[in-house]
């Protein structure tokens, strides 16, 4: 347990102010009462019981940070990294900067920022494993690495950068508001340790000595509508109306009106540039099991819903012969099977994976599981009992076929629902390329195509070997929702480039970068729809037989699948988050990559890793 030195500053002691009963938010200061039974529970700290008498102690605290006097000498880095004992690759706070003017009138902006303990932690109802914890003591948001799994969901939502994935460890961790310090009432370690005075810590609304402001944003800061967070800025200083980041995010901040107003994200051209590139390198990232992952469920849904509801809407050629059919439904509960174990390979700590559950009232992520779950056994229960059908009679009389048709139906109606739930963990504000609903179009548009066409082009081949028949009725039909899904992908994406273009802030930027450093690779995407669903339209309703018609629904479905694989990389590669600006070297993607690339990465005091999880 922390406790004070002899000679402890007063600087770094907490002060005693007065405070407000509400924060700028509108929500209580006071998170419990010293009659309530949760403020006579001992609070745990490193196997410790501590009993603060701190009358402040339920009520919610904040960070104070004045950018007119960061120095950026990154003590408080220093100090939160020597106090938590982190590794050169991460910080719980990190000072980044903005910059912009000319000289003599340059102007630089130093920013210094860890967690901001919220009051609407979206960590919190992101996480599956319900790993992070909003505590009445000081109003902390405090995280266990313990319980965590290493999904980095958290990491997706925070619009700050505040949880940190280990990839070397397999879990998140995070700064814990220096709790054991405000316990023995000393402020933070980055706090104490902050040179010029720019950081500060109190009770939320209280403004410290010798301040003038507390504002909720200052250039270079998120929407803080988004989680309403636990941090107050002073910024008195002129600044130029436009503000660079010195890393290679794409985004600058500007002034709507001159001389006055706040700095808004806008892209940075100068970054991006014009020239069209394919970009084929770059389209690899760390979340690449999950585009296979997503792609295999959203092409088993599809085939499922066409062999299970085509032979009861008139469909017959499904339904024969057994072989065929039989191989397909076994074929795609083995390409579930690999996908689930794929995503579950992607977590840092994949034998933990049962924790994915825990949060199904708030969590995305677990409703997505969750339906998946439910999708897959129903899934398999149907696919067995049809393929053994000798295991259902050993049931009572009918009983095999009703459990049959039953979980048959209840996965026919469990798989688009999965299909929704997956959709809604990428809505994310802090994601603005992300959020709309462009995502749901696609993943819906790619399970009638991926799975219409792996259907069509099985029973084309076993009709060109004598071992099917594939009707007219059955093409059409098939060939239908194939284009369905085309028609609905492409407006999707009509309407997602026409919202990002309006956007004018993070959206816009990851829009740009999508037309020049990926424009060609997005261009032969957007071509590939058009010419799959031309070919598809002709194979359809020419219905061209034997081997000619097996070789042209079998290049419909690998070229719709390149098509889908491509798009979905670039879904991954190209949003831009709404984390702080780092420095030149520090918190900068750029620098990150070029390290990689020329053997800095190896150095472990560069802070980069070489690999990644």
């Amino acid at each position: 347990m922390q406790q004070p030195r002899p000679d402890e500053p007063d600087y770094a002691r907490l002060p005693r102010r007065p405070a407000p009963e509400r924060t700028r938010w509108g929500a209580p200061v006071e998170l419990a009462r010293p009659d309530d039974p949760l403020a006579r529970e001992p609070l745990r700290i490193n196997g410790r019981e501590s009993r603060s008498d701190n009358p402040d102690r339920y009520r919610q605290h904040g960070f104070y940070f004045n950018a007119d006097n960061c120095i950026g000498c990154h003590a408080c880095e220093t100090a939160c990294a020597e106090k938590n004992g982190l590794p050169p690759y991460l910080a719980y706070r990190s000072v980044g900067y903005v910059e912009g003017g000319s000289w003599p009138a340059y102007r630089r902006i130093n920013i210094s920022m860890a967690c901001n303990h919220c009051e609407n932690p979206v960590c919190l109802k992101g996480c599956p494993t319900r790993a992070y914890t909003k505590y009445a003591e000081y109003g902390a948001v405090l995280q266990d690495p313990d319980i965590c799994f290493g999904c980095g969901y958290c990491t997706w939502v925070c619009p700050y950068n505040a949880p940190q994935l280990d990839l070397e460890r397999g879990h998140v961790h995070k700064c814990n508001m220096c709790i054991d310090r405000l316990e023995a009432g000393l402020k933070p370690a980055c706090v104490a340790a902050c040179l010029g005075g720019a950081l500060d810590f109190g009770v939320i609304e209280t403004v410290p000595e010798n301040r003038v402001q507390c504002e909720v944003a200052i250039p270079g800061f998120p929407d803080p509508s988004i989680t309403h967070p636990n941090i107050r800025f002073q910024q008195a200083a002129s600044t130029p109306d436009e503000l660079a980041r010195p890393d290679s995010v794409p985004v600058r901040y500007v002034r709507e009106t001159p001389g006055r107003g706040e700095h808004r994200p806008r892209p940075d051209r100068d970054k991006i540039g014009t020239r069209r590139e394919w970009g084929l390198r770059r389209l690899r990232s760390r979340e690449d099991p999950l585009v296979i992952f997503t792609l295999a469920t959203q092409l088993v849904v599809g085939a499922f819903l066409a062999l299970f509801l085509g032979p009861r809407l008139g469909l017959a050629d499904l339904a024969a012969p057994p072989g065929l059919r039989h191989g397909m439904l076994a074929g795609l509960f083995a390409l579930q099977t690999l996908a689930i174990a794929l995503s579950t390979l992607h977590l840092g700590r994949p034998h933990r994976f049962y924790r994915a559950f825990n949060n199904l009232r708030w969590s995305p992520v677990s409703r997505e599981v969750a339906s998946l779950a439910v999708f897959y056994n129903l899934m398999g229960g149907h696919v067995v009992l049809e393929i053994f059908p000798e295991l259902g009679a050993l049931l009572p009389a009918g009983w095999g076929a009703d459990l049959r048709e039953g979980l048959g139906w209840a996965a026919a109606a469990a798989g688009p629902a999965t299909l929704w739930f997956m959709h809604r963990i990428y809505r994310i504000p802090a994601r603005p390329f992300w959020n709309h609903w462009q995502v749901l179009t696609a993943f819906y548009g790619a399970a009638l195509v991926l799975g219409g066409l792996a259907v069509l082009a099985s029973w084309a081949l076993a009709a060109a070997a004598g071992a099917a028949s594939l009707t007219p009725r059955t093409v059409h039909a098939l060939g239908g929702i194939v284009l369905a899904g085309l028609t609905l992908e492409a407006l999707g994406l009509w309407a997602h480039a026409r919202a990002m273009s309006r956007e004018g802030g993070l959206g816009t930027a990851a829009h740009l970068v999508q037309r020049t450093r990926f424009g060609k690779t997005w261009i032969a995407r957007n071509a590939g729809i058009a010419v799959t669903a031309v070919l598809v339209a002709v194979l359809a309703w020419q219905v061209p037989g034997g081997t000619a018609g097996a070789a042209g629904w079998l290049g419909a479905f690998l070229l719709a699948a390149l098509v889908e694989l491509v798009g979905r990389a670039l879904f991954y590669v190209l949003v831009i988050p709404t984390t702080m600006p780092g420095a030149f070297f520090w918190k900068n993607p750029g620098f990150q990559e070029h390290a990689r690339e020329v053997g800095l990465a190896r150095m472990p005091q560069v802070g980069v890793l070489e690999r990644t999880h």
